[in-house]
């Protein structure tokens, strides 16, 4: 890993995701790019009347002088940060930013929301998870220090899965991160015997892994009333620093594997979720 992108509002969560982000750069050697995105209006930029020239200049050395007090952190020592100003409006737009700086990671704070009938839609987390091309991770409070030592991979062991489960599994190979691969059976129209369950994950495993079948060691089977319940439940147990995801990135809802259970753990999980696309 060589560059890591951190989305900053300047927010207290914008610094959660700084110094996990800092964690990481630390143990992989990585730099950071810390990204502001300002949100001028195309008629600011573009007109050339003083007044408008003069306040597009006035809100960039504004975030250019509230970098410098935020990025003024003890965890970022001996860490190589480069701070970088975006006009886009759009957070859609980071995929771009992160792919024309070579990004091998996105970190974001989220403050989520609390409750399960709450759904996070439209926020700027939501809508950077659902667009990136690449994996981002979201930070939820402070992470102190941030590790990646044990992480639960929840997985559909569906083929449209393989390529995210190859993208983590380089990413993981990296950190020499200890990866559980779990799959949660519900009592529903999924449902499947031990047998259907422990076929299927043989199948997929076989193709990602190129015909090895050693990562069937770290496959764990859940039975839970929710795929949500069944991933929380057990990371909680093996206390994991992080719980890993699939995601479709597709708009609405029903953009995530199993629905909305990506956005899901994403809000309400106080463990830092990391999100791979398909």
């Amino acid at each position: 890993m060589k560059k890591i992108l951190v989305p900053v509002d300047f927010s207290e969560y914008s610094e959660y995701a700084l110094e996990a982000a800092a964690s990481i750069a630390k143990s992989q050697n990585a730099e950071i790019i810390a990204l502001h995105m300002m949100g001028l209006s195309e008629a600011v930029i573009n007109k050339n009347e003083s007044k408008e020239v003069y306040e597009a200049m006035y809100y960039l050395k504004l975030a250019q002088k509230r970098f410098e007090e935020f990025l003024d952190k003890d965890y970022l020592t001996n860490v190589n940060v480069t701070d970088t100003v975006y006009n886009y409006k759009n957070f859609n737009e980071i995929n771009d930013v992160a792919k024309e700086h070579g990004a091998d990671l996105i970190v974001m704070g989220s403050h989520g929301t609390s409750g399960l009938t709450e759904v996070f839609v439209g926020s700027n987390t939501e809508k950077v998870v659902r667009t990136s091309e690449i994996p981002v991770l979201v930070i939820k409070g402070n992470p102190k220090q941030f590790l990646l030592e044990n992480v639960v991979f929840a997985c559909d062991f569906e083929k449209e899965s393989i390529r995210a489960y190859q993208k983590a599994m380089k990413l993981f190979k990296g950190f020499d991160t200890n990866v559980y691969l779990l799959h949660v059976n519900l009592p529903n129209e999924r449902f499947r015997s031990t047998s259907e369950i422990e076929e299927k994950v043989r199948e997929f495993l076989y193709q990602a892994d190129l015909g090895n079948l050693d990562a069937l060691d770290n496959v764990v089977y859940v039975a839970d009333y929710s795929v949500e319940d069944g991933v929380f439940s057990y990371s909680n147990k093996i206390n994991a620093d992080a719980i890993a995801l699939a995601t479709h990135g597709r708009k609405g809802l029903a953009h995530f594997f199993f629905g909305s259970v990506g956005e899901d753990l994403a809000n309400h999980s106080d463990i830092p979720v990391l999100t791979f696309r398909i």
